[in-house]
């Protein structure tokens, strides 16, 4: 049985006297991609936080596969001007084989804005660059938080395919919360609808059926993008789940 990569048991999050996540149950399986979706104040930041260790959970638990390494890529990142931080600058911050650090600058397109500041890069660039540095992390989870916000179309539709194939290429599984239903109904496996509870889950056509989905989000139809490679049912299988090593 394959052992999934995360589980979140009952996660509840109360800030300032309100409730930002009830009940919350999650699992993340191998190579897979899930992307979140739900209207703004949902919680799904909050999730991400709880999923990177960076918000500990009013109540619940959560769960990490041993060893697991997680790289993420932010909604936006702008430097200061005053910092002359060149994308070589920011990469080499990575350690990474050369073989796999040429590939992935290869299929990432920036081999020719190594020398350039980050500040001047325009958005599309600087996301293609934040995706190069995650990679270069050799995650078992990649995380991307709208990283496509900002972005002209073709820019935006390129990444998107880069990023459909990334479990197949580099065996990782991808987290990313996106406000592009398109994207959602064709480029992901599994969608998961948040809104500070777990509205649905499971294949994007039957997501699309849900009631509480197409409250939020209207009844719009989209056309399906058919995976033949992902064998991801509407809902994960249980698996075996490893308590994370203590932090030093």
């Amino acid at each position: 049985m394959q052992k999934c990569l995360i589980k979140l048991s009952g996660i509840y999050v109360h800030i300032d006297e309100r409730d930002i996540l009830k009940n919350v149950d999650f699992e993340l399986q191998p190579n897979e991609i899930v992307t979140l979706i739900g209207p703004n104040g949902a919680g799904k930041s909050t999730l991400i936080k709880v999923l990177l260790g960076i918000v500990k959970p009013t109540k619940g638990k959560v769960w990490h596969a041993q060893h697991l390494k997680f790289s993420y890529v932010p909604q936006k990142f702008n430097p200061s001007h005053s910092l002359p931080l060149r994308v070589k600058d920011l990469l080499a911050l990575e350690r990474c084989d050369e073989t796999t650090k040429k590939q992935i600058l290869s299929e990432t397109g920036i081999e020719k804005l190594l020398n350039a500041k980050i500040q001047y890069l325009s958005g599309g660039e600087k996301q293609r660059v934040l995706l190069a540095r995650a990679l270069l992390r050799k995650p078992n989870v990649l995380v991307l938080d709208e990283p496509m916000q900002g972005l002209d179309i073709q820019s935006e539709a390129e990444l998107y395919e880069y990023v459909r194939s990334l479990p197949e290429r580099y065996g990782c599984a991808v987290i990313m919360v996106s406000h592009d239903l398109q994207w959602v109904m064709q480029g992901t496996h599994r969608v998961v609808c948040l809104n500070k509870h777990i509205c649905c889950s499971g294949l994007p056509e039957s997501v699309q059926q849900h009631p509480e989905y197409q409250a939020i989000f209207g009844q719009r139809v989209f056309y399906q993008h058919h995976h033949d490679h992902c064998a991801h049912g509407d809902s994960p299988t249980p698996c075996d789940i490893i308590h994370p090593e203590p932090e030093a």
